[in-house]
């Protein structure tokens, strides 16, 4: 951001003008703010203690390519294990990828070092999933906040501690709680102080991991409703990482699917929702429990064990668990098909499946249903 001399609270204001309106859509031929092509990350496994020979390795990520725009949110969905959290790492270079290229607005960072990779910490910042292991307890939360402007020699003392105060009312906290410290917080208030951690540098792209998973109900819905209302205010690009479709389906603007370390569906979020095309999507969706107990969907539920990322079968690597395998599926690795304007899915079948009925993944538990309740009161006001 080019607006060197500039004090924080100034900035901050500037950034807040107009009050909670959504960014403006992206102009036609601008560069995403995020463009992900190829990202892999692959670790070996070794054994022996003195001569160690590598036995294995373990594809943690192979092979995620995806964009994203400012003021967007792209959802990255999958079970335990498919690879959503290193893939969060690895965009922000916490984790040094083994291949493929990460770009920020045409710029590729994967081979920044130094001060270059220092600026981009500054505009790409991460809200971790446990809001307690994320703090530093031997720190009073204003200077936590106030940490990442002093890394990046932002302002001074003053400006720091008005910039602190700030960003807690913004996060609805008080400016007398800068001299707790995290234990002093419940859970709710402490994934909040994370939420202002991450703004303090006035980043563009923010990665949320899960960041309401370790909350009850009704402080997810309101951390959920915070991160939109600060999303509107300051136009930030959100990869948001989650386990409940729930708060998917209210939270993001496009939905990926990750399996094995693939993205294996990418849809607009109403598309994925309402007609899937990959068996596995179908198959997430159908998972989640129909509050009429009586109501059958068309859906058959998952079969047997996620494979091991060592030994990733061949082929489609959904094979092993798909009711629709055939033998080209077992041979060879599917493309990803256009089935929809911006609606791709990795099956060699997505064109053809017949449709799905979405009537017990499209509809939710009564407890899912009384997240998305809470949300919307929460963004009324209620």
């Amino acid at each position: 951001m080019s607006n060197a001399g500039t004090s924080i609270p100034e900035l901050s204001r500037q950034a807040g003008e107009g009050g909670a309106q959504a960014a403006a859509p992206k102009p036609v031929g601008e560069a995403p703010l995020l463009a992900v092509q190829d990202l892999a990350k692959h670790y070996p496994v070794r054994r022996g203690l003195i001569l160690a020979r590598q036995v294995g390795t373990v594809r943690a990520v192979d092979g995620v390519s995806f964009t994203l725009n400012r003021g967007e949110t792209l959802a990255l969905v999958g079970e335990s294990g498919c690879g959503k959290s290193t893939t969060a790492r690895l965009v922000l270079r916490l984790i040094e990828p083994s291949a493929g290229h990460i770009a920020i607005e045409g710029e590729d960072i994967t081979r920044l070092s130094g001060a270059a990779l220092r600026r981009l910490r500054r505009r790409a910042q991460i809200i971790f999933q446990d809001p307690y292991a994320s703090l530093n307890p031997r720190l009073s939360v204003g200077d936590a906040i106030a940490e990442p402007m002093v890394v990046h020699g932002i302002g001074n003392a003053a400006t720091r501690a008005a910039r602190v105060r700030e960003l807690l009312g913004l996060v609805g906290l008080a400016a007398y709680h800068a001299d707790r410290y995290p234990h002093e917080f419940s859970g709710g208030q402490r994934q909040r102080i994370g939420i202002a951690r991450a703004l303090a540098v006035q980043p563009e792209l923010v990665v949320c991991d899960e960041p309401v998973s370790a909350l009850d109900v009704s402080i997810q819905a309101q951390v959920v409703n915070l991160l939109k209302e600060l999303q509107a205010r300051f136009g930030l690009a959100y990869l948001f990482i989650a386990h409940d479709l729930a708060v998917v389906k209210h939270m993001a603007d496009r939905v990926a699917v990750m399996y094995l370390g693939r993205i294996v569906e990418i849809a607009e979020k109403r598309a994925l929702f309402a007609a899937p095309r990959h068996p596995y999507t179908r198959a997430l969706l159908a998972a989640i429990p129909h509050p009429d107990p009586g109501r059958r969907g068309k859906v058959t539920p998952l079969g047997g064990d996620v494979p091991s990322p060592m030994a990733i079968p061949p082929g489609c690597r959904f094979h092993t668990r798909c009711p629709h395998a055939a033998e080209i599926c077992r041979q060879q690795e599917p493309p990803a098909l256009e089935v929809a304007p911006g609606h791709l899915a990795a099956c060699h079948f997505a064109a053809t499946l017949p449709p799905a009925d979405m009537a017990v993944g499209g509809g939710l538990s009564p407890r899912a249903a009384q997240r998305l309740a809470l949300f919307a009161a929460g963004r009324r006001g209620g």
